[in-house]
């Protein structure tokens, strides 16, 4: 049902409801998962592939340490790193590469920082036409 799924991470606190939701999932499913997180930053958004900077460190850190921890409870787990405005890359790499369904933490804002900042999770699942997993961290 689900071969592929992929789950976005933002690097923070919140990312460990999906984690642990996902493990489950891909157990049950028997998935390979695709962890993906889009660098934001300034350098990742000027320079993109060719950026260097802590935070790309940080973030491509970050993947590995996630990517191990799936792996060592035996889920195939690949990580990629995207760089630009998160709501686009996630968009962009569903339509390009697919998968069966995308899991995401939300972080529950309130309706007027909803209307006033957006959400990536709404306008992810506004744009794809896969299933769409999202699991409000506490």
């Amino acid at each position: 049902m689900y071969d592929t799924i992929l789950v976005t991470l933002d690097g923070t606190p919140t990312d460990r409801a999906i984690i642990e939701h996902v493990k489950q999932l891909a157990k049950l499913a028997h998935s390979r998962l695709v962890l993906l997180h889009v660098a934001d930053g300034w350098a990742a958004r000027t320079y993109g592939l060719d950026a260097v900077s802590p935070e790309i460190a940080d973030d491509t850190a970050y993947l590995q340490k996630i990517r191990a921890e799936f792996q060592g409870e035996g889920i195939a787990t690949e990580a990629e790193l995207a760089y630009g405005e998160p709501s686009t890359e996630i968009v962009k790499w569903v339509e390009q590469k697919g998968c069966d369904l995308v899991a995401m933490s939300t972080h529950g804002h309130r309706f007027l920082a909803d209307v006033f900042l957006g959400t990536t999770a709404s306008r992810v699942q506004h744009s794809i036409h896969v299933p769409v997993l999202l699991l409000r961290a506490r």
